[in-house]
């Protein structure tokens, strides 16, 4: 064993290394690298050959597509590119396929009438590793699997009658939330680990474009993703277990009305395939309603608000119809 290692030692020491000998090489790795990328370049031509209903778009770079033209504002560039290439263009992401649309019948188009068609998302990451495979409403692909869960949402929980039922107890947690809202750190603490969590699933993740570096988690999102999502599914499991532990008293479970958590519950105990949830369901189902109920609306609010000061036209506009339908 000493023999080989002084061999190895010698034989590093005389330099059988790539970097002693990169400079010959150099020409051959820049060949190569220029093979490569011609290879990847024609290939893509090729594939766009082969999809002629692909609309026009940025021809882009070899390998990494238009990936560094995209700009921040996505809004805005989209819409500067609409007026080149027409309200219907695509963007190529190393090999990921982006159709933009920017007009209101083509998105009505895709949004509602070839809804099914549609419907599907490119899984992130995060979402991935954060959903226990996709287990919630917003990332499962569309069919069986994906219409069992949201059929029951929007069935048993979501229906006028449900919420009807839990008027009273929404009213009364509204109330509760209104006057200790600002003592409670918790409350807080929430907030502040959603936007979090919001922002890591909203990142721009190289895996996402290149599927092949996967393994790596490069940008650390996915280790992040599990990290925040952890305490999520901690809080989570705290809940139900104290909501278990009430519904075992017969009397203490006459005196609560049914909230979300309950009749998700209930949706578990059942035991039926097709009638029920897992209870990762039930998990991914609440960290669904609660980014839905916290994020989403003030998102809308601030974008509304945004454009009618930005045109006060619309603002005038929407006063008028106000006064006239609501009353001064």
């Amino acid at each position: 064993m000493t023999n080989l290692c002084n061999k190895h030692t010698i034989l590093a020491c005389e330099g059988w290394s790539w970097g002693c000998h990169a400079p010959e090489f150099a020409p051959l790795t820049a060949a190569a690298l220029v093979i490569f990328c011609c290879a990847w370049w024609c290939w893509g031509m090729k594939f766009t050959k082969i999809n002629p209903h692909l609309p026009l778009g940025l021809l882009g770079l070899p390998i990494i597509g238009n990936l560094p033209f995209i700009k921040v504002e996505l809004h805005r560039y989209f819409s500067d590119l609409s007026r080149i290439y027409g309200p219907i263009f695509k963007l190529r992401m190393e090999s990921v396929f982006a159709i933009v649309i920017n007009s209101p019948s083509l998105a009505n188009e895709v949004l509602k009438i070839q809804d099914a068609i549609f419907a599907n998302h490119d899984v992130p990451a995060a979402a991935v590793v954060g959903t226990f495979g996709g287990l919630n409403i917003l990332w499962t692909p569309n069919g069986p699997r994906y219409n069992r869960p949201r059929k029951l949402v929007i069935c048993e929980i979501m229906s006028k009658q449900s919420l009807d039922a839990c008027y009273v107890l929404h009213r009364r947690e509204v109330r509760r939330m209104v006057k200790e809202i600002y003592g409670k750190v918790d409350l807080i603490e929430m907030r502040k680990r959603l936007d979090e969590l919001i922002r890591t699933f909203a990142a721009a993740n190289v895996f996402d474009l290149f599927p092949i570096l996967a393994p790596f988690d490069l940008q650390g999102i996915e280790s992040k993703a599990k990290e925040q999502l952890s305490w999520f599914y901690g809080v989570f499991e705290s809940m139900i277990k104290n909501r278990r532990n009430i519904g075992d008293d017969g009397k203490e479970k006459e005196k609560i009305s049914k909230d979300f958590m309950q009749q998700l519950l209930e949706l578990h105990y059942r035991g039926d395939d097709k009638n029920s949830l897992f209870i990762n369901e039930v998990k991914a189902l609440l960290l669904d309603l609660m980014v839905a109920s916290i994020d989403t609306i003030p998102t809308t609010v601030e974008w509304t608000i945004t454009e009618l000061l930005r045109h006060p036209d619309k603002m005038t506009k929407l006063i008028e119809e106000l006064d006239t339908v609501v009353g001064n």
